[in-house]
């Protein structure tokens, strides 16, 4: 019986290279694996997926394999969903239907919440209809569990805004509930002093 995963980590605990992975390793056993990301994830370039440790594989658009037919998808022995926290209700849906009509497993991975921490759309129906949920578990700068995704900037952590803003290291961090409350990024970042309007 196939499943519907979703494996889930705060920015920078690695889930697009376990995503890598997993894929490779159905290649190694002469399996074929379908990558796939939505494509509003133009960070690295058009149908590519690319970890933070160097890691990448071209990959199609989440909003292609909705216009893929049934004979098609059944040459996959898994479809690997990155950055599936972008989806919408309709592509979790055709997940769903992946799964329960063609038996092909479906493995998504991605943020459960926001900078703000608040749930992301697809986040929402993968938590509610996957068969297996799993963390994907990284730390604070502290030491403790990290589960929130902090949006910063060289004044600090951000509250407001898009929810949407693609970035990297650059732009987030990962930290605990307590430090995102308290708007700690840590004894390392020095804020800048916010300029006065005159």
């Amino acid at each position: 019986m196939a499943k519907l995963y979703f494996r889930y980590g705060a920015m920078g605990s690695s889930k697009t290279a376990n995503a890598l992975m997993v894929e490779y390793n159905y290649r190694e056993r002469g399996k074929r694996a379908l990558l796939a990301k939505p494509r509003v994830d133009l960070r690295n370039g058009e149908r590519m997926i690319y970890s933070r440790i160097g890691l990448k594989k071209e990959c199609i658009w989440t909003e292609e394999l909705l216009a893929m037919n049934d004979s098609q998808i059944m040459k996959y022995d898994c479809l690997i969903i990155d950055e599936a926290q972008f989806c919408p209700k309709e592509q979790i849906e055709f997940f769903l239907h992946v799964v329960d009509d063609l038996n092909v497993p479906v493995i998504c991975y991605g943020l459960r919440a926001d900078f703000r921490n608040e749930p992301f759309p697809g986040s929402i129906w993968l938590m509610c209809w996957a068969d297996i949920i799993e963390e994907i578990k990284t730390v604070c700068w502290c030491g403790r569990a990290a589960k929130c995704n902090a949006r910063f900037n060289q004044y600090g952590i951000i509250r407001e805004g898009e929810q949407v803003v693609l970035g990297g290291n650059d732009s987030y961090t990962a930290l605990c509930r307590k430090h995102l409350r308290e708007g700690n990024l840590g004894p390392d970042f020095k804020p800048e002093k916010i300029p006065q309007e005159e």
